[in-house]
């Protein structure tokens, strides 16, 4: 069965009745190597045809779905048809020559880069794959075709009638109709490198930075909608479960359980944008929360970069609070500690909220990252920011990342905090962002924090990961006795790396203790190292070009090519559930790598 993105369940509102049969039919027809994508923006300039087929020995196949019955076509050229859909008669381009335009958009955007082409030849240049375009009239039967004469209009074999796509019809009858559409057969089978590469350049929503960006880079696109000259040598995409979920993602309570490293951060990027740029003018922001300071501060960069910042507001949560509270004028007068000052915003929005001196419903859509890190009341207060009309609401979850408070959460259902998660739950295992051996040490130190529980879809499963399998350097695990040569060690390490053409932002120091990060601080200090150390609010600087120093904690959903992870390694004198604590955070730090570890005493 081919893969359909968006998936059908999905999409079926929007398709036309004959679309709909179609997208069954190439679902049903095909065989599981098949990919399609409905309705999906194409290339630089951002076409929409109905149906893109691609097959890796096949090629690639662009379709036009027409619904149109016979007598609703009164003349047709191979330029334009006239037409009389609803009693008015009106002029549109002759549907194949439409087909052709979206295909021709499709090969210019893959022949820029040089691994799709041939390199040799006297087609050197030329698309290393074979392309067609064609259309398929969902309610006009061959015999019709013929008898109109359609045939001078649209060549024959470029057509699918509505007797050739009926459910009976034979998979391999079918599919001949399809790839008689293409005027060649040439090449051989597109590599999976490949197969990624097609998608990077016709999708650049699907795009996956190297580095730097959570959601891909803004910089690979030119102002005047080109993408950059230059083509990166690797590119990363979503993988096929990440981009058909991101595209499928509809109105209405989604929950997503995915393991560290899975691409929750960048589904979430993928919807707010997409929310974004379907907005209207008279509609309401969209929320991004998150617990953490520095990764909401991330979030916050990267639509900004984007031109969305008017358009969604990625907040930290007690940040979001004290807005809130600043807006209805409802702060704290009295003077208190930072924790408990905490405490009384969110106790102080709930009130408002429940007397409704704060009103609800104020988002178009809420998306919340590393929901594990949420109360239950959290959730709760958070669900009521959802405008019921659009009754959009995106919660990311890991319980393996759960590191605040953890006995205040264990026993409490999505259902009885608003969340209406039932069948609409999906479960990501796979980790993109560790290579093998980063996550396999990483696993080592968790043990058997990460046994796998499975709940129904609205429970909290506890979701054990699996590697993607790409390789990398293994980790240095280093034991030095004092926290001084602890300290002078990671920094010997990350020069070496500036050395081997690490940029200094995209190293980060994650510690346990503060005084870990103040004694690696100095070290980074006395080698001249450039570094910016993360304490507390306002320090964390996502696009500067200097070492990141922070607490493991205040890593939670951030990423770097470089890490070292110091401290943390003395649970001797530790309970149980401490040693379990302290299990999670170091799990949570070594898996902020997206390529090489340092662990220092852990």
């Amino acid at each position: 069965m081919a893969t359909l993105i968006p998936a059908l369940c999905s999409c079926a509102g929007r398709m036309t009745a004959g679309e709909r049969r179609l997208a069954e039919r190439l679902e049903q027809k095909l065989e599981g190597d098949y990919l399609l994508w409905y309705d999906v923006p194409v290339g630089p300039k951002q076409t929409h045809p109905d149906f893109v087929v691609l097959h890796p020995r096949r090629g690639a196949l662009i379709l036009e779905t027409k619904d149109w019955r016979l007598d609703t076509i009164r003349k047709a050229t191979r330029q334009y048809f006239e037409i009389v859909p609803d009693g008015q008669p009106k002029t549109v381009m002759n549907p194949l020559a439409q087909a052709r335009h979206c295909a021709i958009e499709v090969v210019n955007a893959l022949e820029r880069d040089p691994q799709l082409v041939q390199a040799e030849g006297r087609h050197q240049g030329k698309l290393a794959f074979p392309w067609g375009h064609g259309v398929v009239f969902t309610r006009i039967t061959r015999k019709q075709f013929d008898a109109a004469g359609l045939g001078e209009a649209i060549e024959p074999h470029r057509a699918i009638c509505q007797d050739e796509m009926y459910e009976d019809v034979d998979a391999e009858a079918f599919q001949a109709r399809l790839w008689a559409m293409f005027p060649h057969a040439f090449g051989g089978a597109l590599s999976l490198p490949q197969l990624d590469r097609v998608r990077w350049n016709l999708f650049p929503e699907v795009r996956v930075a190297v580095q730097g960006a959570l959601f891909g880079d803004a910089a690979d696109a030119r102002a005047d909608g080109e993408t950059a000259a230059e083509l990166p040598s690797i590119m990363r995409v979503m993988d096929l479960q990440q981009e058909q979920l991101a595209r499928s993602l509809g109105d209405g309570h989604r929950v997503i359980h995915g393991v560290a490293g899975s691409g929750k951060t960048m589904i979430l990027g993928y919807r707010a944008e997409y929310l974004a740029k379907a907005q209207t003018p008279a509609s309401k922001p969209i929320l991004i929360l998150c617990y953490n300071e520095p990764l909401a501060v991330k979030l916050a960069s990267v639509m900004e970069a984007k031109g969305l910042s008017d358009k969604v507001h990625a907040r930290h949560f007690h940040k979001w609070c004290r807005d809130q509270l600043k807006a209805y004028h409802l702060l704290p007068t009295e003077k208190m500690g930072v924790t408990k000052l905490m405490e009384e915003f969110v106790h102080r929005v709930i009130r408002g909220v429940d007397q409704k001196h704060i009103p609800s419903g104020q988002y178009q859509a809420v998306l919340i990252d590393e929901g594990h890190d949420f109360a239950p009341e959290w959730l709760k207060l958070v669900t009521q920011m959802v405008d019921p009309t659009t009754n959009s609401l995106l919660l990311l979850y890991d319980d393996a990342q759960s590191i605040y408070d953890r006995a205040k959460k264990k026993n409490f259902s999505f259902k009885s905090v608003g969340v209406q998660a039932q069948g609409r739950t999906t479960i990501l295992k796979i980790n993109y962002r560790n290579t093998r051996q980063i996550l396999q040490t990483a696993n080592l130190i968790a043990g058997d924090l990460l046994t796998a529980e499975d709940k129904d879809d609205d429970g909290i499963p506890l979701v054990k990961p699996v590697s993607c399998g790409r390789d990398g350097p293994e980790p240095l695990i280093i034991n030095l006795p004092t926290l001084p040569e602890q300290a002078a060690k990671v920094a010997e390490l990350l020069h070496n790396a500036h050395q081997e053409g690490h940029a200094w932002g995209d190293m980060a120091v994650i510690c346990r203790h503060y005084n870990e990060m103040e004694a690696c601080s100095a070290a980074l200090g006395r080698k001249r190292l450039p570094h910016r150390v993360r304490k507390g609010s306002g320090d964390f600087r996502p696009l500067e070009d200097t070492i990141k120093v922070m607490t493991m904690h205040a890593s939670k959903g951030l990423e770097f090519p470089v890490v070292a992870v110091v401290g943390g390694g003395k649970t001797v004198s530790l309970s149980e559930d401490e040693k379990k604590e302290e299990g999670r955070l170091a799990y949570v730090a070594a898996t902020r790598s997206t390529n090489t570890v340092y662990i220092i005493n852990l």
